[in-house]
């Protein structure tokens, strides 16, 4: 925990007040910072949420409301919390971690370090790269749900399994959010170390770290007090999910680590500090912790996430030419979001259980970061105002890729629709999205009607060409091309 401030196992408030820095003369204030949580906490119905803040080299933390509606249960600093995808950039540091020792070749390809990777292109998978995977830009996919099981073999039946999923576009052709590569990643890990990814985040990252609530396991996280996912309508405060997480082990490289957010953001102080752990150990050379944050590609989607591009893991932003880094997840109702500016030493994690956890996130990080490292968030995304007219008629059809089969139409009075269906291995995951489409611009649209996790109040819908020339529609950061679809 926290040297600064900290709840005790209660749930009791132990400091409050100012803390000031002589180096800056800055004043952080946390009992303001801790009133702003509870308000927008509540207003957004969010069952219970952790916060943690790096300002002048120090970790301040705060916790507001239940870790379960069910038990009333408080939140407090220590307790961990499902944090999704936020894993690809533990997966990814780990991976550069073990190119610093030589043990991998950032540019060498995928198959010739881990010869049970494949695709069913035969030239596509001689040609991806780690680096490739790391970036999103290696054409594999994100929506493959494959449970492999419980045991430690179940990376390895997972990309044995992957082996026949077909890539969402060619490598290098584009930028598509795969999931699936960070797993094909943790196998490598496993390769290499001769541990399952499950020991190798405590042996290469935790433990070096001093990360001491940063585990993978649900038997690991029962240790702690741990938050309950929720589900439930908009406007409302969400009830208990029929289970704490779906998520097979397998995709955990992928999708799941679970933390505190004061760990998730000592995690990202490391990054700060040029690859240095807090008592000075070397984690990673200060040459990687660049190449990490480098722009490898620009994203055609930049406000799923808000992000303007993608590094080796890490999301990339660029605030009016303030830069940041960072990464989301999600994970059954729990959302995670992280940031972290170089130029100001600045780092927040917010970590939440349900409810309007991107409304929370988007209100407080816009005047947290304002405040602390002089950012302007862009505004939520929306329709262009005033209303423009754009004839969807060259973007009509379908668009499919593993998991995923997308319906653009025009209706008759020219407005445009998008039906967006899970198919095959991903069927149960949601009943399909209707969905009206509004311009924004020329090629990007704001889908109404796919709920709050996805954006404040619209989806983005974007069409594009990719290099190759193939066309393209990126909904949730995914590239999907338009292509005939087959019968399922």
């Amino acid at each position: 925990m926290s040297n600064n401030v900290n709840w005790d196992a209660t749930g009791e408030w132990k400091a409050q007040g100012e803390w000031g820095s002589a180096t800056t003369g800055r004043t952080f204030s946390v009992a303001k910072w801790r009133q702003r949580l509870d308000e927008l906490r509540a207003t957004h119905h969010v069952p219970g949420a952790s916060l943690a803040i790096l300002v002048d080299g120090q970790v301040y933390e705060i916790a507001s409301g239940v870790l379960h509606r069910g038990t009333g249960v408080a939140v407090t600093t220590d307790s961990v919390f499902l944090c999704g995808s936020t894993a690809k950039v533990y997966t990814a540091t780990m991976i550069m971690r073990l190119v610093d020792q030589g043990k991998i070749d950032l540019d060498g390809a995928v198959v010739d370090m881990l010869p049970e990777f494949a695709t069913p292109d035969p030239e596509a998978t001689a040609q991806i790269t780690v680096r490739q995977l790391l970036s999103h830009t290696g054409g594999v996919t994100n929506d493959f749900n494959y449970d492999a099981g419980r045991g430690d073999d179940c990376l390895a039946e997972f990309v044995k399994a992957a082996r026949e999923v077909a890539l969402d576009c060619k490598p290098g052709t584009g930028t598509s959010y795969g999931g699936l590569g960070f797993v094909v990643l943790g196998r490598l890990i496993e390769v290499v170390t001769g541990t399952t990814w499950d020991q190798a985040v405590q042996d290469l990252l935790a433990t070096p770290l001093g990360l001491d609530h940063l585990v993978t396991l649900p038997e690991q996280a029962l240790r702690f007090r741990v938050a309950m996912s929720h589900l439930g309508d908009p406007g409302q405060y969400p009830d208990p999910a029929p289970a704490w997480d779906i998520m097979p082990r397998a995709v955990a490289p992928a999708a799941r680590v679970i933390s505190t957010a004061g760990d998730m953001v000592r995690f990202a102080k490391m990054h700060l500090d040029g690859g240095r752990a807090a008592d000075g150990t070397s984690v990673l050379s200060a040459e990687t912790v660049a190449a990490m944050q480098h722009q490898e590609i620009e994203v055609p989607d930049k406000w799923t996430v808000s992000g303007d591009g993608w590094g080796l893991g890490w999301t990339l932003y660029n605030w009016d030419g303030i830069k940041g880094f960072g990464h989301d997840g999600a994970a059954i109702g729990q959302y995670a979001y992280l940031r972290a500016i170089p130029e100001a030493g600045v780092a927040v994690a917010l970590l939440t259980n349900g409810g309007g956890a991107r409304q929370l996130y988007a209100a407080l990080f816009r005047e947290l970061l304002a405040e602390l490292a002089g950012v302007r968030m862009p505004e939520p995304f929306a329709p262009a105002d005033p209303p423009i007219e754009v004839d969807i008629e060259p973007f009509v059809g379908t668009y499919s890729r593993a998991g995923v089969v997308i319906t653009v139409s025009k209706r008759d009075d020219g407005s445009a629709h998008m039906l967006y269906e899970f198919v095959d291995e991903m069927k149960d995951m949601s009943p399909p999205l209707s969905m009206d489409l509004t311009p924004v611009s020329d090629t990007v649209f704001a889908a109404s009607g796919a709920g709050p996790s996805f954006s404040e109040d619209y989806m983005p819908v974007v069409f594009t060409t990719l290099t190759d020339g193939t066309q393209a529609c990126y909904v949730g950061m995914r590239t999907t091309p338009k292509r005939p679809v087959a019968a399922h």
